[in-house]
């Protein structure tokens, strides 16, 4: 059986519908796909290297994990199924909510950034179906390899986007409403 998402509505909301991924997604057929970004202390990413055969960015590196989310998943039950299945990493999403939601032609990505102390590469169990390698990378080395056609080619401003996330939060709460 063909792997299956559940479609949305452009509020998000479920249509009742299902769509097989080996079909054609249609224009106005919308779903959820999670991003996962893992950096590390010394504000590295981790990026995995797409094994050569992929369908889509084969043979590319790209953010830590991802993928869309099953009929019947959350976005926060997809992020933590996707991160254990590609890299072996237990992360559970229960409280926490995307730090950006980008909308793109077929849906939403929902991209999640978690910060790990210490992670250690080896102890990794890589997805040999998708994944051939992974390592931690910096924003110029990333942007770098964006350059030169080796990294899966975001819009740069994206992958800054996502380093200033990791960085700092992104919307100050503050207790009144004075400037």
């Amino acid at each position: 059986m063909a792997e299956q998402w559940d479609l949305l509505n452009a509020d998000r909301i479920p249509t009742g519908e299902v769509f097989d991924r080996k079909d054609t997604i249609i224009p106005g057929q919308l779903h959820t796909v999670v991003h996962i970004c893992i950096f590390n202390e010394q504000n590295e990413l981790l990026i995995q290297h797409r094994v050569d055969n992929k369908a889509c960015w084969g043979g590319l590196w790209d953010l830590s994990a991802g993928g869309s989310a099953l009929s019947g998943e959350t976005s926060r039950q997809a992020a933590s199924r996707e991160t254990k299945e590609e890299l072996g990493l237990d992360i559970d999403f229960t409280n926490h909510r995307p730090h950006l939601t980008v909308n793109f032609d077929c849906g939403f990505d929902d991209n999640y950034i978690v910060r790990i102390k210490n992670p250690d590469i080896a102890s990794l169990h890589l997805q040999a179906e998708e994944v051939q390698n992974a390592r931690f990378a910096s924003l110029d080395e990333i942007l770098a390899m964006i350059d030169n056609g080796t990294f899966v080619p975001y819009r740069k401003n994206y992958i800054r986007l996502l380093f200033d996330f990791a960085n700092e939060p992104a919307f100050p709460v503050k207790n009144n409403l004075q400037a």
